[in-house]
């Protein structure tokens, strides 16, 4: 059975393999998402501070912003085709040889954005052409998470997976704390430079993490599990992601449920929040740019924080009480989110983002491990990426958007937080119906049917 050969390669890892070596493909795996994170978190800040004017021209200011939020999603669209691929390519020739094509595509997109002629010297052309990178990101974002998350958990020792793990979830935070830096030193720049040329540096700055990426990932090896399975050749499915579909189709619904609400609260906070922030009344807030950039980073801190006590605990105490603890309390931060931002002091708004990504974190620590130990090792990376991926496309993809509409058409954003806490109210209903899949846990308990642990 795949269980029980993948029990012996855990366990080969757990004793053969030093901490360097764990530490080496933590490095690894986290950096690739954290080029993940930091594109998207600057594409995102970029939309909301600068891209109105540079690729969308509209005589509605908050219609352009909803244009280029729009451009987005479409990264979010494109990320379940990428799970489909570099699913079938990590599962069926190696999780490093998906993760390396993953990241250079990632990089060279990120790359080719800065460079991108701005809509007054091309026209349509422009924002056409920021489209087409977008999807090539998203395309490779699909199979960037899934690869990073499962050769990192394949590499640690089974009952300190998430602990391993977590190094993946901490790239979304420490991503976007880099892109966030990235701005905040540019917003530095007389606002014409920014306009002008200066909104280019954090994108081909993407470049110079896609080259220390490739050294970084150049000398790690391939997963023992994966090296496992190539030895029982019959494990390696030439279609995966039918056999994910004909046996797992419940789990990627559910897993796809829960991850809804964890992404349409991150990237309102992440992406909406700064638009929110800094435009002008009646929409936004009226605050300044940096600051509002700065206190984002203190709050990412703080999600970053989170992401590994969540981790920790769930290696000790179960994914599911974890993660559902973490569902709840973000329930509860979606709720005051608004009132205490409408406060309308930059104080006020890091406290609201601050509360809101540190309950987030809790819930997003341990998930990308739970959603691989949902799994059989032969599936693992395609069935995690789709189920990942369909839920970020309906939660994170669109939800920047539906607040933006929200508040357009209400005009009290009190009520984004009502749409993001039904959100959450669906996570925590999904969360309830998987099964639990720490090996602690399922190890102490009667037999269960869990795979891939």
């Amino acid at each position: 059975m795949s269980t029980e050969h993948e029990t012996q390669a855990s366990v080969r890892t757990a004793d053969d393999q030093p901490r360097t070596g764990l530490l080496k493909v933590a490095a690894a795996t986290g950096i690739g998402t954290s080029l993940e994170f930091y594109d998207f978190a600057i594409y995102g800040t970029a939309t909301a501070l600068v891209f109105t004017d540079t690729f969308f021209r509209s005589d509605d200011a908050w219609f352009a912003t909803f244009m280029g939020l729009a451009t987005f999603g479409i990264g979010f669209l494109m990320a379940p085709l990428g799970a489909l691929l570099f699913g079938w390519v990590g599962d069926r020739k190696g999780r490093r040889t998906a993760l390396m094509m993953t990241f250079i595509g990632m990089g060279l997109a990120t790359v080719l954005m800065g460079l991108l002629p701005p809509y007054a010297v091309i026209g349509v052309a422009a924002p056409l052409l920021l489209v087409l990178l977008r999807m090539v990101h998203g395309l490779a974002r699909g199979g960037e998470t899934g690869g990073a998350a499962t050769l990192a958990m394949e590499h640690a020792p089974p009952r300190h997976r998430a602990l391993w793990g977590v190094f993946t979830a901490l790239g979304s935070p420490l991503g976007t704390i880099l892109a966030n830096v990235a701005f905040a030193l540019v917003l530095l720049l007389p606002r014409e430079a920014v306009a002008s040329w200066g909104w280019r540096l954090p994108f081909l700055f993407g470049g110079v993490v896609l080259v220390l990426g490739l050294w970084v990932r150049r000398s790690v090896h391939e997963s023992p599990v994966f090296q496992d399975m190539v030895r029982h050749a019959g494990e390696v499915r030439r279609a995966p992601a039918a056999e994910v579909f004909r046996t797992g189709w419940r789990r990627v619904l559910l897993a796809a449920g829960a991850n809804i609400g964890l992404n349409s609260m991150t990237f309102v906070l992440a992406i909406f929040m700064l638009s929110y922030a800094t435009a002008a009344a009646p929409q936004g807030l009226g605050l300044p740019r940096g600051p509002v950039v700065a206190g984002s980073i203190v709050a990412l801190l703080l999600h970053a924080l989170a992401n590994v006590g969540g981790a920790v605990a769930s290696d000790r105490f179960g994914r599911r009480p974890v993660m559902i603890t973490g569902a709840v309390a973000s329930m509860g931060a979606a709720l005051v989110l608004f009132p205490i931002a409408e406060g309308g002091t930059v104080t006020a708004f890091v406290l609201a983002v601050s509360l809101g990504f540190l309950t987030t974190g809790v819930l997003f620590g341990p998930m990308y491990v739970y959603f691989g130990e949902l799994f059989p090792r032969e599936q693992r990376q395609t069935g995690m990426g789709i189920a990942y991926h369909v839920g970020a496309v309906l939660g994170g993809g669109i939800s920047p958007l539906v607040a933006n509409r929200i508040l357009a058409l209400t005009g009290d954003a009190a009520n984004i937080g009502f749409y993001l806490a039904g959100a959450l109210l669906l996570t925590l209903g999904c969360l309830a119906l998987l099964p639990e899949t720490a090996p602690r846990k399922v190890d102490a308990a009667a037999p269960a049917p869990v795979v891939g642990t």
